[in-house]
Formats: structure tokens, C-alpha cells, sequence
């Protein structure tokens, strides 16, 4: 999984796509075994912290990690695995639920701006302001009108962003419905998972065709050169965080990041 071509899951802008024609599992060729993964991990791992540590050092960029997906898709596990060995320093981990009363007050996007990373730093966005063409979508709170004025306001915003040296990143964690029951039974048959049970979450997968149209429409509409969209495989955990990892290490790295001047001439000092 080195050098990862990452085109074939990266979505064209402006083009119409359907999520079907997208495995929920990585092709034979890039399926490792425990011991291939955990090489490529430990791999992974050490790049991305030495990277992390020059982009929080040059401050000349910020990074903006926008997770979406159905739930159980795995949003709060690549947080945990990937970022697992990267300094909690320049890193913000930010989950978005249903807006409060004073957020609802306000333009979608009030809630999203404060949350976003100063340069230097990473910031993860477990779900986001898409939730706003999606949630809001399927269950009827705007109607189509509405909701492609915000892909457009969606747009413009991340170009925003952009301009001002934020790096976007949008993956959909793509799950199949199969696994997603799985997974939502094994929350079930676990005690100490029962907390991560929402009634939503059932009510949502009977709504599944519905979010499925949902989200092609609106990655369809906001991926774009300067914030992409890709549809990353979920099935499988470890080689979902797998591919973000690579994904990570590999955009920084085309970054470029300069290393900080010294403040002083360092060749004068003389250690006692």
C-alpha cells in the first residue's frame, strides 16, 4: 500500500455517481494479512508523526479531516487508530451532533467555523456541516431548493478554506448494509457498547436507500480539485484506516513543509 493511487476513489466534481458501483471492500490486490498490515502500519504510523510534527512546526498550513458516513462506519475508530501515535499537540478530534437551540439561531455554518484548524494543525470533524444535506434532506426538515443552495454556500466555503492554505479532506466511510447490521448486533450483544446505541441509528437504516441518495448527490455536487471527496472501503477496519492513513501521508508530504528558521544563531552556542 505504498504510493496508493488514490484516483479510483476520489470523486470527479460535478459528475453523477452512484455509491453502488463502489466496493465496500479494498480490491484482491491491496488485501493484506495481519502481519502485512501491521508492517505497513508501524510504517504509516512513524510518517505521519514526523509529518504532523513539521506541519505543527512550520505553521504554514492546516489540515481539515471531514469523516462522514452511516453509523457504525468507523469515524470514531480512525480517529483512535490512525492519530493513535501522532502528538495530541496541533491534533482536535471535533464530533458534531444535532445542533443545539442557539446553533439552530443561526446560518448552518455559525457552528462549523470556530471548530475549524488554525494553521499548523489537524482537525478532525466526526460527521460536519454535511449533516446539513443529509440528515436535514432525508428527513424532509429542508426541501431540494434549499438543499442545493448549500452545496453552493458547501463549495464556496471549502474554497474559502482553501485559499487560505486549509487542506480538505472528505472521506465517506462506505459500509454495506450487511455489515452495518454486524456491526450494530454486536453493539447489541455487548453490554459496554450499549451507550453507543442511539434510537436514530435504527431509524436510520430503514431510511438506507433514502441516505444513500442523499449522500451521492451532495459528494457529487461539493467534490471538487480543491476539497475532494473519496469513498473510502469500510468494510474491512484495518484496511479503511489503512487507506486514510496513506491518504494523510500522502498529502502531507506532497505539502512540501518548510522547517522553521532558528530564532538565534545556534552555531555561536557553547554548551559548559
Amino acid at each position: 500500500m505504498d504510493k496508493l493511487d488514490f484516483s479510483p476513489w476520489q470523486v470527479p466534481h460535478a459528475t453523477k455517481f452512484r455509491l453502488d458501483e463502489f466496493d465496500t471492500t479494498p480490491p484482491d490486490e491491496l488485501v493484506l494479512d495481519e502481519d502485512e498490515l501491521k508492517h505497513h502500519q508501524t510504517k504509516l504510523e512513524d510518517k505521519l508523526n514526523k509529518l504532523q510534527s513539521l506541519l505543527y512546526a512550520s505553521k504554514s498550513k492546516a489540515v481539515l479531516l471531514i469523516l462522514q458516513g452511516m453509523d457504525t462506519s468507523g469515524k470514531d475508530g480512525v480517529i483512535r487508530h490512525v492519530f493513535s501515535h501522532v502528538s495530541p499537540l496541533g491534533m482536535h478530534a471535533i464530533a458534531f451532533g444535532a445542533p443545539t437551540e442557539v446553533e439552530l439561531r443561526h446560518d448552518f455554518l455559525w457552528r462549523i467555523h470556530n471548530k475549524l484548524p488554525a494553521l499548523g494543525d489537524i482537525t478532525i470533524f466526526n460527521r460536519s456541516h454535511y449533516e446539513d444535506v443529509l440528515v436535514t434532506r432525508v428527513r424532509g426538515m429542508i426541501d431540494k431548493a434549499t438543499c442545493e443552495k448549500r452545496y453552493k454556500h458547501i463549495e464556496h466555503f471549502e474554497s474559502l478554506l482553501s485559499d487560505n492554505n486549509t487542506v480538505v479532506l472528505k472521506c465517506y466511510l462506505h459500509i454495506s448494509r450487511a455489515e452495518q447490521k454486524k456491526r450494530l448486533q454486536s453493539r447489541i450483544d455487548d453490554p459496554s457498547k450499549h451507550w453507543k446505541l442511539q434510537a436514530s441509528d435504527f431509524a436510520d437504516r430503514k431510511l438506507w436507500p433514502d441516505f444513500m441518495a442523499a449522500y451521492q448527490d451532495a459528494i457529487a455536487a461539493t467534490s471538487t480539485k480543491q476539497a475532494p471527496w473519496y469513498v473510502v472501503p469500510a468494510d474491512s477496519k484495518p484496511h479503511r484506516d489503512l487507506f486514510i492513513a496513506n491518504l494523510l501521508v500522502q498529502t502531507l508530504a506532497k505539502l512540501e513543509l518548510p522547517l522553521p528558521k532558528p530564532t538565534f544563531s545556534i552555531d555561536k552556542v557553547k554548551l559548559d
